[in-house]
């Protein structure tokens, strides 16, 4: 049975700092500034908390760099309409000559 693959965009990014968490001695957080995002929206904050090949837990270090992957079941995305040039044709009929 094959599984089939999830609709999925990955960005690089980059660890700006680790944050500890001012309630839990045990939890820290990595804050992520993620390429290619709106000014505004380029830091997340995960838990800093990996594993590795082995299952062993990890932590990332500051100014790592690391890909932030967004993935989606099929039914949650829907198909993006071609691009229309300024002339009316779609990218698509631009790219091939046809109209």
């Amino acid at each position: 049975m094959t599984r089939k693959k999830k609709p999925a965009t990955t960005l690089r990014g980059k660890v700006q700092r680790i944050v500890s968490n001012f309630f839990s001695i045990d939890s820290e957080q990595a804050e992520i500034e993620v390429e290619g995002a709106e000014p505004l929206y380029r830091e997340l904050r995960i838990e800093n908390k990996l594993q590795d090949e082995e299952g062993e837990e990890v932590s990332l270090k500051p100014d790592a760099q690391v890909d932030v992957t967004i993935e989606a079941e099929p039914q949650e995305t829907t198909p993006k309409k071609p691009a229309q040039s300024q002339s009316g044709e779609t990218k698509r009929e631009a790219d091939t000559g046809k109209r």
